[in-house]
């Protein structure tokens, strides 16, 4: 019975010690984030909002969570990212996930940004060649919540990169978008 405590402790650790590494700079947070309510409709794709709590929804379903000090968590509040104050976006197993400006970024590995928000709210995508595509449009997003609203729309866009890319980064938002 005295071993229990012992073979308990052992137990979480080898379940904790087993995951991913938190992104650097997790415990402390990296760049500030204004979150307010905002919406992102995506035309023929669902509708994805920013709730005040910071929870992200897809029709309504929580997809992930970020908070003021740029932490992105899965819904089960599991780290998934960090926007550094650089604009790099560090990932779990210090993984890089591009980089996010104010209302630009880039996917991992590239010198030209893949979306940009224009001021009205238009998100606009840009492939390889540097053609555009419409994604929909952002209400909400004006001022200082503009870069929360690129940090949403950049790790969306991961996931369908993520699917691209399978021997690179990896993560677990829930949704993609085509490109």
């Amino acid at each position: 019975m005295r071993f229990l405590p012992i073979a308990l402790l052992f137990a979480t650790f080898m379940v904790t010690g087993c995951g991913a590494k938190p992104p650097p700079r997790w415990a402390e947070g990296g760049a500030p984030l204004v979150i307010a309510p905002a919406r992102w409709d995506r035309g023929s794709e669902n509708a994805v909002e920013i709730k005040p709590n910071g929870t992200v929804t897809e029709d309504g379903d929580p997809i992930f969570v970020i908070d003021r000090a740029g932490r992105v968590t899965d819904d089960d509040y599991e780290p998934v990212a960090v926007l550094l104050p650089d604009g790099h976006v560090a990932g779990t197993d210090n993984r890089l996930l591009g980089r996010v400006g104010v209302a630009n970024a880039a996917p991992p590995e590239a010198a030209a940004a893949w979306i940009a928000i224009l001021p009205n709210g238009q998100v606009l995508y840009f492939d390889e060649e540097g053609e555009r595509s419409n994604g929909g449009v952002w209400h909400g997003c004006q001022g200082p919540q503009l870069r929360t609203c690129t940090l949403v729309t950049h790790m969306i866009a991961m996931r369908h990169w993520s699917d691209r890319h399978r021997g690179g980064v990896m993560f677990g938002v829930g949704i993609g978008v085509g490109l």
